[in-house]
């Protein structure tokens, strides 16, 4: 992580369960992911949220003929409560992008996919739910 995404390593973000259809990034509260208002700044939360899809995403792409991009193309996030400790973002679309890459794959058309990414406390409760709009594309 340190060499491809710097800035998530300095801020702490970890992956934490990583299967076909299930990934799980944490970020903790410290003081390289912290803001003004003693929480963690939105932008380490909106990287954990995003690594827990993107991951997902990747794993679907690995050694595919032809070659498939993607490429986040919106996010839309939810802050439900203060973010003061590790929070946990899990994401269960693993099925979901195998089967828009098989789609796209099979047709040539490139497709998008919203995933959602859940972040929770050490109490279980929800932080903040981040929608992660991907776009992949088969290349020629």
């Amino acid at each position: 992580m340190f060499t491809k995404l710097p800035a998530a390593y300095f801020a702490g973000v970890k992956v934490k369960t990583l299967q076909t259809d299930k990934a799980v990034v944490t970020v903790p509260y410290k003081w390289l992911s912290q803001n003004p208002f003693r929480s963690t700044y939105f932008a380490c939360l909106a990287m954990a949220a995003e690594m827990s899809t993107g991951l997902l995403a990747m794993m679907q792409l690995h050694h595919r003929k032809p070659f498939v991009s993607m490429l986040v193309v919106k996010l839309e996030a939810n802050y439900f409560k203060k973010a003061t400790g590790v929070t946990a973002f899990t994401c269960n679309a693993g099925k979901a992008f195998e089967q828009i890459v098989d789609d796209c794959i099979a047709d040539g058309e490139a497709r998008t996919y919203t995933a959602t990414s859940t972040g929770t406390n050490d109490a279980g409760e929800v932080v903040a739910e981040f929608f992660i709009t991907w776009s992949f594309k088969a290349k020629k």
